[in-house]
C-alpha cells in the first residue's frame, strides 16, 4: 500500500508588483481565483489532507474558496471542506518558512508531501501526479519538478553533476554570472517525504541575500542525510509558470483562455473565432452549440445543444439557455433563463428573467430588474412577443402568446394575461381603459 499523499498550497503573496490592491492568489483568472486552480489540481490526487498557507489576507483567501470547494472536483463540497484546513504565515520568512507554518496542521500525518504555490494556476492534476509517481518509484527524499526556460530570471537555477543528479538549487539572488546563465530551473512544485521535510526545515537557517527560509535548503540536507534527490523535468514548460507583474499575468490568463477554448472545440462546439472570444472555465457548453465572434461567457453558464450565442453577446453568472435558444448583437444577460427555441437578438438585457418555449424578444428590450435596494423578477411565457424597445419594470409577468407593443413601458406589478397585447407609456391592455399600476420603479 502506498504511503498517504498530502499536500500544501502556499498562498501569502502579496502581490506588490500588481499593484497590491489585492493578493495576487485571489486575482480573477477565467472565472476563478488563481488559488483555485492549483487546489483545483491538488485535490484531484485525492491527497488526505490539503493545508492552505496564507498571511494577513487568509481569511479573504478561505472566503473566496468556501464557495468553490465543492464544485472544484464535483466532489460533495462536505467531503471537500473536511480535508482542507488552512495556516498562517505571520510574517514573510521564506517558501521554507511557509512549509514550517502548516506543520500543525500536518501534525500526525506520515508519508509524502506535496508542495506547490497559489499562484501557478497552469498546473494540471496530471502533471502532479507524475511528480508524486516519480518520487514513489525513485524513494527520495525531495523530488523536484523542474523546467528549462528560454528566459529564466528569476528562479532559482538548478545544479548537477557529471552524473546528471541534482546537487544544489541557487536562488537567483545569490548566483553568480555563470549560474545564472543556466536555464534548467526549479519551479518550486515538490514532494517531499513529510516527516523529513519538516524536520530538516526546523534545522535551516536565513544567511542569505534575501534573509529568508529557503526550502530549496532541503536539497542540501537531504545530500547531507544520505537521502536521494530526484527531479522530473516537465515536458511543457508553460504548466510551470506563475506571475508576479501584469505582463507574466496577462500571458498566464490567454494561456488558460485558449486550454479552455481548446477543450469546448474538442467536445463539439462550434466557435468561429476563438481569438475573440472568452469563455469562463466553469461554463458547460453541450456539443453542437455555436458561439460567434466577439462573446464573452462570465460564471456558472449553461447553453445547450443547438443554441447560438453572438456575436457581440455578453453571458453572465446564472444565464441558462435551453435547447435552440439564440442570443445575438449586443445582448447581455444575467440570472435569465430563455427557454427553447426562445430568440433575444439585438441591443437587449435580461436580469433575473425567466423566458419560456419560443418566445420572441425584441430589438431594445430592458428588463428594469433592480430597484436600487433588491433585483426582482420578470416572467415571460411561452410563444410570447415582446416589440422593440419595451422596457419591463420587475417583478412583472408576461403571459403565454401575450405581445407587447413597441416602446412598451410594463410598470411594476404588472401582469399580461395570456393572449394579451399591451401597449403604451405605460402600458395597458389594447382595447382596454384600464391602465396598468403605474409605478415605474427604478432600473
Amino acid at each position: 500500500m502506498s504511503a498517504p499523499l498530502h499536500a500544501v498550497v502556499l498562498a501569502a503573496g502579496e502581490g506588490t508588483r500588481l499593484g497590491g490592491r489585492r493578493p495576487k492568489v485571489l486575482v480573477a483568472l477565467c472565472g476563478r481565483p488563481s488559488v483555485a486552480w492549483p487546489l483545483r489540481a491538488v485535490l484531484a490526487l485525492d491527497p488526505e489532507r490539503v493545508v492552505v498557507v496564507g498571511g494577513r489576507h487568509l481569511e479573504a483567501i478561505r472566503s473566496a474558496l468556501s464557495s468553490l470547494t465543492g464544485p472544484l472536483e464535483g466532489q460533495d463540497a462536505e467531503a471537500v471542506a473536511g480535508r482542507l484546513s488552512y495556516a498562517t504565515q505571520d510574517e514573510p520568512r521564506g517558501t521554507g518558512h511557509a512549509v514550517l507554518a502548516a506543520a500543525a496542521a500536518l501534525e500526525g500525518a506520515d508519508g509524502h508531501l506535496l508542495i506547490t504555490y497559489g499562484d501557478c494556476p497552469l498546473l494540471t492534476a496530471e502533471q502532479l501526479s507524475e511528480l508524486v509517481a516519480a518520487h514513489r518509484g525513485n524513494q527520495a527524499a525531495v523530488t523536484l519538478l523542474t523546467a528549462v526556460l528560454d528566459e529564466p530570471t528569476g528562479y532559482g537555477r538548478i545544479l548537477r553533476d557529471e552524473t546528471g543528479a541534482v546537487t544544489g538549487i541557487v536562488e537567483e539572488a545569490d548566483a553568480d554570472e555563470a549560474t545564472r546563465g543556466l536555464l534548467e530551473v526549479n519551479t518550486g512544485v515538490w514532494v517531499v517525504d513529510l516527516p523529513f521535510a519538516l524536520e530538516a526545515l526546523k534545522g535551516v537557517g536565513s544567511d542569505n541575500a534575501q534573509g529568508e527560509v529557503y526550502l530549496t535548503d532541503l536539497v542540501e540536507q537531504a545530500r547531507a542525510a544520505g537521502r536521494s534527490v530526484a527531479a522530473l523535468l516537465a515536458e511543457d514548460e508553460t504548466e510551470t509558470l506563475g506571475f508576479n507583474d501584469h505582463t507574466e499575468l496577462a500571458l498566464v490568463r490567454r494561456l488558460l483562455r485558449e486550454r479552455i477554448l481548446l477543450g469546448h472545440l474538442e467536445n463539439g462546439v462550434e466557435i468561429d473565432d476563438p481569438d475573440s472570444t472568452f469563455i469562463d472555465a466553469d461554463v458547460e457548453i453541450a456539443p453542437g452549440a455555436r458561439i460567434l465572434p466577439c462573446t464573452m461567457i462570465e460564471g456558472r453558464v449553461r447553453i445547450a445543444a443547438g443554441c447560438e450565442v453572438g456575436p457581440f453577446s455578453h453571458l453572465r453568472e446564472g444565464t441558462v439557455l435551453l435547447e435552440g435558444a439564440e442570443v445575438g448583437n449586443f445582448v447581455e444577460t444575467k440570472q435569465t433563463t430563455l427557454g427553447p427555441g426562445s430568440k433575444a437578438k439585438h441591443l437587449t438585457y435580461l436580469g433575473n428573467a425567466t423566458i419560456g418555449r419560443r418566445s420572441n424578444i425584441g430589438a431594445g428590450t430592458i428588463t428594469a430588474n433592480y430597484d436600487g435596494t433588491h433585483k426582482h423578477a420578470t416572467r415571460i411565457g411561452d410563444g410570447a412577443f415582446v416589440g422593440s424597445g419595451a422596457v419591463i419594470v420587475a417583478p412583472a409577468t408576461i403571459g403565454d402568446r401575450a405581445r407587447l407593443g413597441a416602446g412598451a413601458i410594463v410598470t411594476r406589478n404588472s401582469d399580461v394575461k395570456d393572449g394579451e397585447t399591451w401597449v403604451g407609456v405605460p402600458a395597458r391592455r389594447l382595447g382596454s381603459s384600464t391602465r396598468a399600476p403605474s409605478d415605474s420603479g427604478t432600473s
